[in-house]
């Protein structure tokens, strides 16, 4: 059984944000275009498609992690705030993005509410285990015929 872990994290997000953008599920909101993903950052994501990528990546996070709020989620996704000759310093994230997309993917029905924060439910595991799985198989797939003409010249 392929799970989360078996597969490169880049390569899975991006599967997830291709599906979840094709299934429906997940929406930007209104202000997704002009919004920064944090303090530290300068300018808004230049990916269009930035909000499903997001929504994919707290999707993996909450499953490695296990019930996760909108406050570890800032602290994870934030990052150094640069103040010119002034010495650098930590921020968090944005908290309306990690709450608009946690929100999302419970309406989905990928994600539950707990009193500690937001935990995996049963279907959204086998929905990131079956896209872990897809994954997996393409990697495969891809594998194979390159290692075939390494074979047969030797």
């Amino acid at each position: 059984m392929t799970t989360v872990y078996d597969v490169p994290p880049h390569d899975l997000i991006a599967a997830v944000a291709e599906e979840l953008k094709a299934a429906g599920k997940v929406q930007p909101p209104e202000w997704a275009e002009f919004a920064k993903t944090g303090v530290n950052r300068e300018m808004p994501p230049t990916n269009p498609d930035w909000w499903f990528v997001r929504c994919a990546s707290v999707l993996r996070r909450i499953y490695i992690d296990g019930p996760v709020g909108v406050s570890r989620l800032r602290s994870f996704y934030g990052g150094k705030h640069r103040k010119g000759v002034a010495t650098g310093f930590f921020c968090k994230g944005s908290g309306s993005v990690a709450r608009e997309s946690l929100q999302q993917l419970e309406k989905a029905g990928y994600v539950k509410k707990l009193k500690k924060g937001r935990q995996m439910t049963p279907a959204g595991q086998a929905y990131l285990d079956g896209v872990a799985h897809k994954v997996r198989s393409q990697m495969q797939g891809s594998a194979a015929p390159a290692a075939e003409p390494a074979a047969d010249s030797a």
